[in-house]
């Protein structure tokens, strides 16, 4: 267990403070220094912060504490040992409480003022006395403010911690859904075009060997791509060239979808054009194995305040409601850039995937 104060070193500095004070007022003659009491109670003290880090009850240190400043107080030939008293109230703020600290320090000034009270009856009539019992009560009132200072400071950090924490789960949690998302997307879609393409070979097979030959070879390719963006996703690569949305479609379909691209991709920060590039992969992924589309279109429009893609098929149709990872993924992706996604679809009619995102997005 580690001392309650956020600042551990105040005390043991302050006992090195007054017994070097002490020390020299008793051997140079300045003042009459009681060794034996005054050395037993310094090295006293110290050992009170070893029991506070063992984690002895707070109130017996207070008391212990309490009655070690007066024995030093008393011993000391220097006078500073009065400045261990503000120890109290700085002490008790972290082990109790700002209450109990106003407390303390108020305790201490009442001590103060019955010790002259029994000693010297007159003694608010001495200008020294009163000025020390000022500087006693100022003392007090800083130790308590600047206890609270400390206080609210350590809360800070921990608080800046816990959030430093929030912050680290969620980016690992933003991470993985990028990751699975990305996955989804990219193998998904190459996954899905090698079954199509390995059913056509394997129905192809006798009839026409040169399609079927050519569907093997384009399940190849598209094995190969799905390689190399599990790759990306795992290693986490991203080329230095900037990434360009139409040349992205077109090795996407590879000449099996019709793609129409328009408007200019310069204006379009490479978030949006990713997303949008993601928005194609899903819904030709989706037209081809739900859909049993037989026909696929994409068209991008790229105008001044916003871009919108539209993925549009003839297949059967997506009933009202649905719509699982993918679809949930990309909206996902949609509105990290401001963008929206929306499907028109109907059964015998076809589907229409429609995203919509604004050029200023981020």
């Amino acid at each position: 267990m580690t001392s309650r104060s956020p600042f551990p070193w105040v005390s043991p500095l302050l006992y090195g403070a007054v017994l070097v004070a002490g020390t020299y007022a008793g051997l140079s003659g300045l003042g009459d220094t009681q060794w034996g009491l005054f050395l037993v109670g310094i090295a006293a003290l110290f050992g009170t912060d070893l029991l506070e880090a063992r984690g002895v009850s707070p109130v017996v240190l207070l008391v212990v504490r309490s009655a070690l400043f007066v024995a030093v107080a008393v011993a000391d030939g220097s006078g500073l040992s009065r400045a261990l008293f503000v120890l109290g109230p700085w002490t008790a703020y972290f082990a109790f409480g700002r209450r109990v600290s106003i407390a303390v320090a108020g305790a201490w000034i009442g001590v103060a003022v019955a010790g002259w009270q029994w000693t010297a009856p007159q003694w608010y009539a001495d200008r020294d006395r009163v000025a020390d019992l000022l500087m006693l009560a100022l003392a007090m009132v800083a130790a308590v403010g600047m206890a609270a200072v400390a206080s609210a400071e350590r809360a800070g950090r921990q608080h800046l911690e816990a959030s430093r924490r929030d912050v680290a789960r969620l980016s690992a949690a933003a991470e993985r859904n990028r990751i699975a998302r990305d996955i989804h997307d990219d193998l998904g879609h190459h996954l899905t075009a090698i079954v199509v393409l390995l059913e056509k070979a394997s129905v192809f097979g006798d009839r026409d060997p040169d399609a079927a030959a050519t569907a093997l070879a384009d399940a190849e390719r598209s094995a190969r791509k799905a390689l190399a963006d599990v790759r990306r996703s795992v290693g986490d690569l991203r080329e230095d060239r900037p990434f360009v949305l139409a040349a992205a479609l077109r090795e996407l379909v590879n000449g099996r979808v019709p793609v129409e691209v328009s408007g200019d991709e310069a204006g379009y920060p490479e978030p949006v054009l990713v997303t949008l590039y993601h928005a194609a992969q899903e819904g030709i992924t989706n037209a081809r194995r739900h859909a049993n589309a037989t026909e696929i279109g994409v068209r991008v429009e790229l105008r001044g305040s916003q871009a919108r893609l539209v993925v549009s098929d003839n297949g059967c149709g997506t009933p009202p409601g649905r719509g699982g990872f993918g679809l949930r993924g990309l909206r996902e992706r949609a509105q990290q850039v401001g963008g929206v996604v929306d499907l028109e679809s109907s059964p015998g009619v076809g589907t229409r995937l429609i995203v919509t995102v604004p050029a200023a997005a981020s």
